[in-house]
């Protein structure tokens, strides 16, 4: 009889702590079913390219960045490479100098152009890459090119000096403005005259700068694992579609980031727009 109350007891207990468990964030894979943060780890043993999707202000996306980070470094050794959206090229000789030690930390964040949310979300990133000997790749174009682009259309970087072209994809850029990523952009609301047909030109000249440098920075048997807004990668296309455009090979792992009033399963919406999604609650603190 007291064994039969023990566990009794102790059923109830196990019952009702996970009847009001409220975890942070749930991982689902392509299908939209629950996964193991260790089956994703394990899918990209053999992945050429990792695209991190990200919500810009979440704190469980840029802290699962840097968990993977750690965990693809213990799978891969030196053979990972980082990269991110949040440097412009233009801004490598400063990376470069950073992480070797021939500048200070404040003379790279006083330099370098970062974004306010650096020190938060970011920086443990990029000291990662410097105390762990990792190359950290600035992919992003420089954002006067995407405002040229935005103007000018993709004509107007033909004009660029040798010198600018070189923080550039190789010219003419390729370009699908039937896209779903693109198209879609052209039917935004509240944007009214701002909508050209070049608006979503310069969402492509950065998908397309930041696909360019990841591949120069690639080599067959290493990982680059990408950081980046959830847009640029989201349903395959975006930096997906220009990486496998240069090389259809290559063996890309999606990460997709949302939010959910209810995160216990995912909605048809959010479903399917990556390998992996992270799904986090809505009501998480943001951390700009």
């Amino acid at each position: 009889m007291k064994n039969f109350l023990i566990l009794s007891t102790l059923t109830l207990f196990l019952f009702s702590s996970f009847k009001y468990d409220k975890p942070a964030y749930v991982l689902f894979n392509i299908d939209g079913k629950p996964v193991k943060y260790e089956k994703m780890l394990k899918q990209m043993e053999d992945a050429d390219i990792v695209l991190f999707g990200e919500l810009h202000d979440n704190p469980i996306s840029h802290w699962l960045q840097l968990e993977l980070t750690k965990d693809l470094y213990q799978q891969q050794g030196k053979n990972l490479v980082l990269g991110a959206e949040m440097v412009e090229s233009d801004n490598q000789v400063i990376m470069d100098e950073y992480l070797s030690g021939k500048i200070s930390s404040r003379n790279f964040e006083d330099e370098i152009r970062l974004w306010p949310n650096y020190k938060t979300d970011y920086k443990p990133l990029v000291e990662f890459a410097k105390d762990s000997g990792l190359y950290f790749v600035a992919t992003n174009v420089p954002r006067r090119y995407a405002s040229l682009v935005n103007s000018k259309g993709f004509e107007g970087l033909e004009d660029l000096s040798d010198e600018a072209k070189a923080f550039l994809p190789p010219l003419p850029v390729s370009y699908d403005s039937t896209l779903n990523c693109y198209a879609s952009m052209m039917k935004m609301e509240g944007m009214g005259s701002h909508v050209t047909a070049n608006f979503p030109k310069a969402q492509a000249i950065k998908d397309a700068t930041m696909a360019h440098f990841i591949l120069q920075n690639w080599a067959p048997g290493k990982v680059l694992l990408h950081y980046h807004g959830a847009y640029h990668s989201q349903n395959f296309e975006s930096i997906y579609w220009y990486l496998k455009q240069k090389n259809p090979e290559l063996k890309i792992v999606t990460i997709h980031s949302v939010t959910q009033n209810d995160i216990s399963e995912l909605t048809e919406k959010n479903t399917g727009a990556a390998d992996f999604t992270i799904c986090v609650d809505e009501d998480m603190t943001r951390t700009r």
